[in-house]
């Protein structure tokens, strides 16, 4: 089993190229989070739960990685890392060092994209409001303080573009 914790930015398209790449290769598992927001906001197939399940959940240790960013926790249960198959997590820049500490044969892969393409993705998806978009796109630019290499795969064109770059790094 390999395990890539894919970051990047809000609006670079993380979603869309990990559904593309599983869509394209059916032996990669892309792990189903457990989120602290409503399943009804859309994005990533994810479990939404309380805050309270999530703090029982944590007590109980079903977590194999959890986090807190943009007011929300989340965490990737220990069922969602299969033996035998390379997984995809979903993760988040500021959690990379957690995410080294808990799994070191890691392998980080950073999506990028210009900040104006960031943007229009953000304003379309229509979750946020303008000034949490700007502190977004603010905190896009912010340099990744990874231990180890970082595979950087841009998203800046076409979906298809981006999927096939993702899949390229996937099977290097």
């Amino acid at each position: 089993m390999r395990l890539f914790f894919v970051v990047g930015p809000s609006g670079v398209g993380k979603d869309t190229l990990l559904s593309g790449a599983i869509a394209a290769d059916p032996a990669l598992h892309w792990a189903r989070r457990a989120i602290t927001r409503p399943e009804s906001a859309g994005g990533e197939p994810f479990e939404g739960v309380t805050e309270a399940e999530f703090s029982n959940r944590l007590a109980r240790g079903d977590f194999a990685l959890h986090w807190d960013a943009h007011g929300l926790s989340y965490g990737v249960p220990h069922t969602e890392l299969p033996l035998g198959r390379d997984v995809l997590l979903n993760g988040s820049r500021a959690a990379i060092a957690q995410a080294l500490a808990a799994f070191p044969g890691l392998r980080i892969i950073h999506i990028t994209a210009p900040v104006p393409v960031l943007a229009e993705r953000l304003l379309g998806r229509g979750r946020e409001s303008r000034d949490q978009i700007e502190a977004r796109l603010i905190r896009a630019d912010q340099p990744l303080h990874a231990a180890v290499p970082v595979i950087e795969i841009a998203n800046d064109t076409t979906p298809e573009a981006g999927v096939a770059r993702l899949l390229q790094a996937l099977r290097a």
